[in-house]
């Protein structure tokens, strides 16, 4: 389980929407000077990203928790974002060089682009799809030590 922790900003009624600060390595590297994923963080800075969870807890805005994550939906879905679309790009090129061969490059690239279409369409829709599902929903795991107790569900 990835954990991290965040403050609820807004509740409702079995949600709360929770802020969580993006935290980077970087700050503790010896080669951040010449890293791209350094230079990455400080150009889109620390802002905070809004993550909506389904919870049963008693929740107040200002409340600090512990909210996490399983392992295995966090990398479906970067497998689904950054593989899908890589792969049918790919497969449109082979399969535009097997049919257009001695047409040229330009049908090669077109496939190549249609496929990688078809992958952000298909990562369109899965995601839509997963939206929704509790599987790939962050929870709330604990309070953070605070003057009064939040009643989690059992």
């Amino acid at each position: 389980m990835i954990e991290q922790r965040a403050v609820v900003t807004e509740t409702g009624e079995r949600y709360a929407w929770l802020e969580i600060r993006r935290q980077s390595a970087c700050s503790g590297c010896h080669t951040s000077d010449g890293c791209g994923t350094a230079a990455l963080t400080k150009l889109w800075g620390s802002k905070p990203m809004r993550v909506r969870v389904v919870t049963d807890a008693s929740l107040r805005p200002g409340d600090e928790v512990w909210v996490g994550m399983a392992e295995g939906a966090l990398v479906r879905g970067a497998l689904l974002v950054y593989l899908l679309p890589l792969v049918l790009l790919f497969a449109g090129a082979l399969l535009g060089q097997a049919a257009f061969a001695s047409a040229g490059e330009e049908l090669v690239v077109v496939c190549g682009v249609l496929g990688l279409v078809l992958g952000l369409l298909a990562v369109r829709i899965l995601s839509q799809r997963w939206q929704n599902d509790v599987r790939y929903q962050p929870v709330v795991l604990r309070p953070l030590a605070t003057n009064r107790v939040l009643s989690l569900p059992q």
